[in-house]
């Protein structure tokens, strides 16, 4: 089948045909159709039924299309943990428009730069960031067209959806776009992910498999749906399965721990930052502070967490599953309940719709065909292709063109796999550097330092040396009343590790700088560091 040009050289299969079936806002009309008075969405202020979920979702459609988005088209969310959200990503995509989900926490330069890429159409946020909004229209190359204010009092989206006549589900491709979403950064350079409806589905299944996920779930959201975890992981896939969703406008571990008990919570996710927090809360908590009963699982992604703190859970009667993926891919590997501390330090083995290979690294820039799979042991780096694949990168033919080689999806994450299958991360390509002629992983370094009792997180970059070519640089965030003793620390690791493994120098740091799920953004930490060296 003959291949169709996208933006800017972005090119994807389209399908053979087209239907409402294909449309991921279907999701919600046929729910309503089946058990309309089930919970559907909760958030701070509201909560909805699958009738009123999908009533609102048709309107939101109603007043998008009435504000002249039609397929194809971007509608731009800087928005807070709300039912607006995921009703504006369902009402776009009934059109057949693209929702882009945008970071609340960006800069204003930031924002800039992302409306200027996408260039949405209509641009609805939080009438709380009024301010910053105006800003960045002011600078923007083509600023939104169109902007709606939600949140605020008399609340504008509100007024927007009663006069807005409901919209059907209009027929889509599986291969049609219905999110963009930008990258995490963690090298710096974002990049907006064209995500499908059949990813959306997909990813789905592969979350209703692993989570065991039914209509009788209630999945509690504490992350940030602008980001691919808590709206790809965890908010889409309940909805596709009947289950209630809990949104939750921001992070608190305490908070967090009360609406487990006070909505009936079967399961959330997290980062392993916020789970180390989760876990201090309840450690500090008095007996019967939070009841837990009905919790049947946490999930973690979005970095490599200590199995330390796996141990932690377990001592405790929790259950920590740990999962990987990217928003390139979504959910990608999984390690589920019954081999969590058993195979605790890896992120489980490949999810269902999806197929996967470790290949070695030097054989990447050839062919595909002559591409060579490492060895079980042997480090390489993560391949993936199937339905669960982003259609490339929005404006990025040249990066589109070197991530996605012949179906493959090159995900930049090296690690290996063990004789049973299972995946262990060590690192991204890019964080990987080169010490007198061996590969250093930062990834096996700072699970090694995970160790220590005088280090809470640790970080490792390769830095420049004359002799070796380059050495690893050390962050690290010490443990309450611990003091930083380079020389200590060397010797725990020449325990541990190769002597070239072992960071050269050592920088105490107050905080690592982080993404929004939790993954260190290292080009960040080699811009400067707070403390000299030693």
């Amino acid at each position: 089948m003959a291949r169709l040009a996208g933006p800017r050289g972005l090119r994807y299969l389209p399908a053979v045909s087209t239907s409402p079936l294909h449309n991921v806002a279907l999701w919600t009309a046929r729910r309503a159709a089946l058990d309309g008075a089930r919970p559907a969405l909760r958030d701070a202020e509201r909560a909805l039924d699958y009738a009123a979920l999908e009533a609102r979702c048709a309107r939101a459609a109603g007043w998008l299309a009435e504000r002249g988005v039609r397929s194809g088209d971007r509608v731009a969310l800087l928005l807070a943990n709300r039912t607006a959200f995921l009703e504006l990503v369902l009402g776009a995509a009934r059109l057949g428009a693209i929702a882009v989900p945008l970071n609340t926490r960006l800069a204003v330069p930031e924002l800039r730069e992302q409306v200027d890429d996408c260039a949405p159409h209509v641009l609805c946020h939080e009438a709380a960031l009024e301010a910053a909004v105006q800003r960045v229209c002011e600078a923007a190359r083509r600023p939104p067209p169109v902007r709606l204010a939600v949140g605020g009092s008399p609340d504008a989206y509100e007024a927007a959806l009663e006069g807005a006549a409901p919209r059907a589900v209009e027929p889509a491709s599986p291969e049609d776009p219905m999110l963009l979403m930008y990258t995490s950064g963690t090298t710096g350079i974002p990049k907006g992910a064209l995500l499908p409806h059949r990813k959306t589905l997909y990813n789905a299944l592969n979350a209703q498999l692993f989570f065991e996920l039914t209509a009788r779930d209630c999945v509690l959201v504490p992350l940030p749906l602008f980001h691919s975890f808590g709206l790809k992981i965890l908010a889409l896939p309940a909805l596709y399965a009947g289950a209630e969703v809990v949104l939750q406008p921001r992070f608190d571990a305490d908070l967090v721990w009360r609406a487990v008990g006070e909505r009936g919570a079967t399961f959330f996710g997290g980062v392993p930052t916020q789970f180390r927090e989760l876990h201090e809360a309840l450690a500090a908590a008095p007996p019967g502070r939070y009841d837990l009963s009905r919790l049947r699982f946490l999930f973690t992604a979005g970095a490599a967490i200590p199995v330390d703190l796996v141990r932690a859970f377990e001592a405790r009667g929790l259950v920590l599953k740990q999962g990987f993926g990217q928003t390139e891919t979504s959910i990608l590997c999984c390690l589920d309940d019954r081999d969590a501390v058993r195979k605790a330090g890896s992120v489980g083995r490949p999810v269902f719709h999806a197929e996967l290979r470790i290949v070695r690294p030097a054989s990447l820039e050839g062919p595909v065909a002559g591409w060579e799979d490492a060895a079980p042991g042997e480090t390489g780096e993560l391949v993936v292709r199937g339905p669960i694949t982003m259609l490339g990168y929005w404006n990025r033919p040249d990066a589109t063109a070197e991530t996605l080689r012949d179906g493959w999806l090159r995900t930049g994450d090296l690690g290996f796999a063990d004789e049973e299958g299972f995946v262990t991360l060590a690192g991204r390509s890019r964080d990987l550097y080169i010490s007198g002629g061996e590969n250093v992983y930062p990834a096996q370094v700072e699970a090694a330092y995970a160790e220590h009792p005088a280090i809470r997180e640790i970080a490792v970059v390769g830095v420049p040396d004359p002799r070796w070519g380059e050495v690893g640089r050390a962050y690290v965030v010490l443990a309450s009343g611990a003091r930083l003793d380079a020389e200590a620390l060397r010797r725990f690791g020449r325990e541990r590790l190769a002597a070239f493994k072992v960071p050269r120098e050592f920088v105490a740091v107050e905080s690592l700088p982080r993404t929004v799920t939790g993954k260190v953004r290292k080009h960040a930490l080699s811009r400067g560091e707070r403390r000299e060296p030693r």
